[in-house]
């Protein structure tokens, strides 16, 4: 190797804390040393340290660089950080993707059950004599996140829809930062009532079969665009990207792939066309118009 090369190496490991000799080599020099970083926000199933460590596993060695899981409590702070380009990708939820679509590349969509789809669920108590969602008048409702389509943009949909708000049609309602949360809530009676994902409540039946128990589903919602994948179109040129396309699209055709669709209860990931979200758009655009 030249030396000139060598030494433009050692200088940028060498300066990586205060950007010494940055500008004097190619990106894609820098890329090979920059963690590829990989948002997580809580429609993930993420309190699950072996799904991690195998998903964390299975990704580095697909893209070829060392892979960085990026988590944070809230949507908002996971769509900030993708939208600025701050972190390479990350699986978000269909309500920020379309809220920033002209921002954000779709990369992959999972597949469950066979389709990239999945419902919104409204459940309450067990044991409470409830017939629809009208039932849920008066409530104290828990939400998901403010900036979840499942957790709270479907029924804030329903309700827009009967000329209601949530505020007037629920006694009170709070967001817990969780759909699991949100299940717990309402079996603890913390809340009547509550929206949630329903692949994550479904997943639930077997992984915590007796808190399942303890709620009931009211109303299943239309299927909707799952979950995606999306990267920030600023990024549309880094090869990692397509690589991590390419890693999610064949996972299910690697054993350790696979390990980690098992554990997400998935069948595989697909790319899929961004007017599988036009639904969920058309969501956005109703509320919108009620106000």
């Amino acid at each position: 190797m030249p030396t000139h090369i060598a030494t433009d190496r050692r200088r940028i490991l060498k300066g990586a804390l205060g950007g010494v000799g940055l500008l004097a080599l190619p990106r894609t020099s820098w890329a090979e040393v920059e963690p590829f970083q990989f948002g997580l926000t809580p429609v993930f199933l993420s309190n699950d340290l072996e799904l991690l460590n195998h998903l964390r596993g299975y990704l580095t060695k697909k893209i070829g660089s060392p892979v960085e899981l990026v988590t944070r409590r809230t949507y908002q702070e996971i769509t900030a950080l993708l939208v600025s380009g701050q972190i390479h990708s990350a699986w978000i939820c269909g309500y920020p993707y379309v809220q920033y679509k002209a921002d954000l590349d779709l990369v992959a969509t999972p597949v469950w059950q066979g389709q990239p789809l999945y419902q919104s669920y409204l459940i309450a108590a067990a044991g409470r004599v409830v017939d629809d969602w009208h039932g849920l008048n008066g409530d104290v409702h828990a939400f998901s996140d403010p900036d979840s389509n499942s957790g709270f943009l479907v029924t804030r949909t329903l309700l827009a829809k009967n000329k209601l708000l949530p505020e007037a049609f629920f006694s009170r309602s709070f967001f817990t930062y969780g759909h699991r949360n949100v299940v717990r809530a309402v079996a603890s009676g913390l809340a009547q009532s509550g929206s949630v994902d329903g692949y994550v409540y479904e997943v639930m039946r077997e992984t915590d079969p007796d808190l399942i128990k303890q709620a009931k589903i009211v109303r299943k919602s239309e299927w909707l665009g799952f979950p995606p994948v999306a990267s920030p179109k600023s990024l549309a040129g880094d090869p990692r990207v397509e690589a991590l396309r390419q890693a999610l699209v064949s996972m299910r055709d690697d054993s350790e792939g696979k390990k980690v669709l098992d554990l997400l209860r998935l069948d595989g990931f697909l790319a899929t066309d961004p007017s599988l979200f036009d639904t969920i758009a058309a969501e956005v655009e109703i509320v919108r118009q009620f106000g």
